[in-house]
């Protein structure tokens, strides 16, 4: 049968198809999201794709031997925390992040060190020159990585077949285009046709297959929602170019754990992994005490880390006063707040308050409720916290403060760090195992809180 060109309109947040142009997405309820397209109908290629195996029959369960999934260890040992111990042979992985923050630096130095395996890396968004140039500056070359510039599927798969690589990059993804589909690089349609292609490639072969991916201004990936469905893992590599440190969390692994994240630092010579976050987020100056500074003990994923928030109250100088935050939730200051103003009997409504997460992080750990109102009642008072304190809890509408989770780890990273008390949810060490030689003190309030800092 003749191949026929027809117009068709997708969503660009999830990939639903329509007939004709829809004002709301039936399929992920979003808005002004639908994209007309033109696409190709007839029998060409539909039996080659089929299905991921070509011959695939029903296998009971009971059957079916349970091995460990081989992984291809990376030399970062941050990246392999996250993907759960390396790559599986034949997985797909898609990594986002926003433009210039080093998704293109972080692959290329770890592929640069693998010297026991035939890599291509094929970019469709900067030249071999440019790739060279940024070798040349992580210091690291390699005999072994094919660098392919194209952005044709096709084109590709004919230097894959040439090559016969053992590791697969693509960056990126949006800017990969088939000839098959008559519409441009990046759109829903050429997105998911060229994401499915890779996954097939990668589970008949058994070829790790890592892509690169763009993200939209909400910060999710761009292009359809379908296209994280379809991979195996997706990564998410984030951070602030005004600071130094970037952190890569697993959003979906069908292989590991989602709570683990990786550290690194930017540096000249590309992305140093950060081992001891806690030591860089601290400030420098520890021996000397300012009043409105607070050490609270929070956790990404299941790794904790000590953060330095700053907070500063003054008399509003004009009529309306000032809800300044920088790295924590807006809302959440405004809640706390209000607790302070009704159950600890403090007045603040009449003065303006700036919060501050020391290093660029942004906080949404619950448990950081009690470091919080401890560096504005610091401030508010001006009355310095001695640094050799650390805080955590959670605080309730009623003031009381309530239990936190991991909190055996995150007591025993403050006492790794020198830390000599540290202020915990009454109750919240029950059961734990494990003797402890830091001061713990439970506070069940926040008044009995202030009353052992301020008293």
């Amino acid at each position: 049968m003749a191949l026929k060109i027809k117009t068709v309109f997708f969503c660009s947040s999830c990939g639903h198809e329509s007939a004709k142009w829809l004002g709301r997405c039936p399929g992920c309820g979003e808005w002004n999201t639908f994209v007309e397209e033109k696409v190709q109908t007839g029998s060409k290629g539909s039996v080659k794709k089929r299905g991921l195996v070509e011959s695939s029959r029903p296998i009971p369960l009971s059957k079916i031997e349970s091995i460990d999934e081989p992984r291809i260890p990376l030399p970062s040992k941050e990246l392999n925390r996250v993907l759960g111990g390396g790559l599986v042979a034949g997985s797909l992985t898609l990594i986002g992040g926003e433009p210039g923050i080093g998704k293109s630096t972080l692959l290329l130095q770890n592929i640069l060190s693998i010297r026991n395996r035939t890599i291509l890396y094929v970019s469709g968004e900067e030249s071999a020159t440019q790739l060279k140039l940024r070798a040349d500056r992580i210091g690291k070359v390699s005999d072994n990585t094919f660098i392919l510039c194209e952005t044709s599927l096709e084109s590709i798969f004919t230097q894959i077949e040439n090559v016969k690589p053992q590791l697969l990059v693509i960056d990126s993804i949006q800017t990969i285009a088939s000839s098959e589909i008559e519409s441009a690089a990046g759109s829903v349609s050429q997105v998911r046709e060229c994401a499915a292609s890779l996954l097939r490639y990668a589970k008949q072969s058994g070829v790790p297959v890592i892509l690169v991916g763009h993200i939209n201004k909400d910060g999710a990936i761009a292009g359809p929602k379908v296209l994280e469905h379809i991979v195996d893992t997706v990564l998410q590599f984030e951070g602030d170019r005004q600071y130094l440190y970037r952190i890569i969390r697993a959003i979906k692994n069908r292989f590991g754990s989602t709570n683990e994240i990786g550290i690194y630092e930017m540096v000249e010579r590309g992305l140093r992994e950060v081992t001891n976050p806690s030591e860089m987020l601290l400030s420098e100056n520890r021996d000397e005490e300012m009043s409105g500074i607070t050490i609270g003990v929070t956790t990404e994923g299941a790794r904790p880390f000590l953060v330095e928030i700053q907070a500063l109250v003054s008399s509003a100088a004009y009529g309306t006063p000032q809800r300044s935050v920088t790295g924590f939730d807006q809302r959440r200051l405004n809640m706390l707040l209000a607790v302070l103003e009704k159950r600890a009997r403090f007045r603040l409504a009449q003065k303006d308050v700036f919060l501050n997460v020391a290093g660029g992080l942004k906080i949404v750990d619950p448990a950081m409720d009690l470091a919080v109102v401890s560096a504005i009642m610091s401030s508010n008072f001006d009355v310095s916290i001695p640094r050799a304190t650390a805080f955590i809890g959670e605080v309730g509408l009623s003031g009381e403060i309530r239990t936190v989770t991991r909190i055996d780890q995150r007591v025993a990273e403050a006492e790794k760090l020198g830390f000599k008390r540290v202020m915990v949810p009454k109750g919240n060490l029950k059961g734990v195992k494990g003797t402890f030689k830091i001061e713990i003190v439970e506070v069940g309030k926040v008044e009995e809180c202030f009353r052992s800092l301020f008293e």
